[in-house]
């Protein structure tokens, strides 16, 4: 924002209106991590619900303390990513960050192991042993005990016999999972294979696979939302008002206008219910014990410690285990496709031209790396690009890379500062629930949103559609209703994961079907799917094709036959780029 005239959030404003800093213009220091903490903030609402699932899969549900690091952790690993991808990557805007889409392979894993509370433990530290109940799965576990129950670092945690805590060893097991099939991920990236790939790929495979991210996830919003349903229907209700009712209000800021509604729809609505529960907690309107109240988990505010600096290896050596490396590749390949999208719509709002070959290579190469990074740190996921930041740059109107990387700085700094992840482990678990039930809805929204390229009256698509995801419903269901007895053969164990993960079984079979059953190119949409990609998806076209070039290469390097051999580089044969770039991926 320039700080003389109105941010225009208009649609028609957003074709005609000029970006106040493209891509390639930087805004002064100040402003910059100004609008960088902006960004910190819109990517907020979308990690925080994180690490909650996570310690419902892998076992620190019962250690608030546990939640309050696995989450700095991932801010942590968010901006170190987020600075590789900006500066050596795809070079575009672009936040990386913690994805649900890794959520999937990760209840498939675990699922192979016992459920939380049918672990032999032994009490780890003085008081009541911990009771977990398990109800209909590991992630809708009904937690009960001899004494009120508060979440918090001094609560006994889940032994294993051998005198390791239990969240470690599943902590492990999915962070080498997560290593091996993100070099999966970096192999596809730097050799350019994904191009080839995705001529197969089209709108009903890449539909099925995303909606089954949120589809499955139901439980885990239940579980949270139900531990006080008023709060949590008013969580849902603040967000729907903010981010569809008053999203194109702006408030004034001195000469600017600012669209807080639709910028930061999540922050304010947890800020609110946040402040009730804490009205009610003080009146005793809920009782102890009781998972709405504001103090349920406070006494991990005073027991963490001011400053944390994540390191690789904190939980121990990653393990490895063929099924789950092969189960996380699900996951991995359901974030390269939603990237390309991601980096064609950051180009479009930045000012530059669509990505060409050679930094989409590089994207997918460096985001391969992020998930390295984030498994060897340890954060139980992966990485992807945030889709939120990209719809943060329409509305500021500022594309510069240089925000982008402010933002990564700050938050690397606030990762390290331990109180502060603290406080957010304390948001009560309605509050959580309502985000969880608008977060997986829109999620599955996303996915859906594909089929606006196909042609819906055909009963072929609706056929490959239907069966698609119902198959990726019906069939981990009934793997986990029938164990196929892995403990005998890890070739059982690699099946078992694979037909428990909702998305590989949705994905995969609209993938067959789909390139199976005759259909035109027209009636499966990958004409208009493409054509989304391209240039006439272009607005403000202000940039040059150099701001893809990575840093440190010479003008004469770039004219190099290596440059040519290489498919991650850039390379211009006799200063022609129009000419020897290809845009198209497709």
């Amino acid at each position: 924002m320039s700080g003389t005239e109105p941010v225009n959030i208009n649609k028609d404003a957003e074709e005609t209106n000029p970006l106040l800093y493209a891509i390639d213009e930087n805004p002064p220091l100040y402003l910059s991590m100004l609008l960088g903490f902006q960004h910190y903030l819109t990517m907020f609402g979308a990690t925080v619900g994180l690490p909650f699932v996570l310690s419902q899969l892998l076992c620190f549900a019962n250690d608030a303390n546990v939640i309050s690091e696995v989450l700095s952790t991932i801010f942590f690993c968010s901006g170190l990513v987020t600075l590789l991808q900006s500066t050596f990557g795809v070079r575009l805007p672009i936040v990386q960050g913690g994805t649900y889409t890794f959520i999937a392979p990760t209840m498939a894993i675990m699922n192979i192991r016992k459920k939380c509370s049918e672990v032999n433990s032994i009490q780890a530290t003085s008081g009541p042993v911990l009771n977990l109940t398990s109800t209909m799965s590991v992630l809708a576990l009904n937690m009960t005990s001899t004494t009120p129950f508060n979440m918090s670092s001094t609560t006994p945690v889940t032994v294993t016999s051998d005198g390791d805590e239990e969240w470690k060893i599943r902590m492990r097991e999915i962070q080498g999972a997560i290593i091996l099939s993100s070099l999966f991920q970096v192999v596809i990236g730097f050799s350019g294979v994904m191009g080839f790939v995705l001529k197969y790929i089209g709108p009903l495979t890449i539909a099925p696979t995303i909606a089954l991210v949120g589809l499955p996830l139901f439980k885990t919003a239940g579980y949270f939302a139900g531990a006080q349903w008023g709060i949590a229907l008013l969580t849902i209700f603040f967000i729907t008002l903010f981010s569809q009712v008053l999203r194109n209000v702006n408030l004034p800021l001195g000469r600017v206008k600012i669209p807080v509604f639709k910028l930061f729809p999540v922050l304010l609505s947890i800020f609110i219910c946040w402040i009730l529960s804490a009205i009610l907690t003080a009146t005793s309107v809920f009782e102890d014990g009781s998972r709405a109240r504001t103090d349920f988990r406070t006494n991990v505010i005073k027991e963490s410690s001011w400053f944390r600096v994540p390191y690789p290896g904190q939980w121990g050596r990653p393990t490895v285990s063929a099924p789950a490396v092969i189960g996380m590749l699900a996951g991995v390949i359901a974030s390269m496709v939603e990237s390309i999208g991601d980096y064609y719509a950051c180009a479009r709002l930045a000012g530059a031209p669509p990505p060409p070959q050679h930094a989409l290579n590089r994207g997918l190469g460096c985001e391969g790396l992020g998930c390295l990074i984030t498994g060897l740190w340890g954060t139980g996921n992966g990485t992807t690009s945030y889709s939120e930041n990209i719809g943060a740059i329409g509305i500021t109107r500022v594309g510069s890379v240089r925000v982008i990387q402010c933002g990564a700085v700050l938050m690397i700094l606030l990762s390290i500062i331990g109180k502060f992840g603290a406080l957010f482990v304390t948001v009560p678990d309605p509050v959580v629930g309502g985000i969880f039930v608008v977060m997986f809805g829109m999620i599955t929204a996303v996915g859906l949103s594909s089929l606006q390229f196909i042609d819906m009256s055909s009963m072929r698509n609706l056929f490959v559609l239907g069966v698609s995801l119902f198959m990726g419903m019906v069939i981990p269901s009934w793997i986990e209703s029938n164990p196929l007895q892995p403990e005998e053969e890890s070739y059982i164990q690699i099946f078992q994961v694979l037909l428990s993960t909702n998305m590989a079984v949705g994905g995969l079979t609209g993938f067959l079907l789909d390139n199976v059953i005759p259909g035109t190119q027209q009636e499966r949409g990958l004409i208009k799917w493409r054509n989304s990609f391209g240039a006439n998806n272009q607005v403000n076209k202000v940039a040059s094709v150099h701001v893809y070039d990575p840093p440190f290469l010479t003008e004469n390097f770039k004219k190099s036959l290596f440059c040519k051999i290489v498919p991650f580089l850039p390379y211009y044969g006799d200063n022609r780029a129009e000419d020897l770039e290809d845009n198209s991926v497709l």
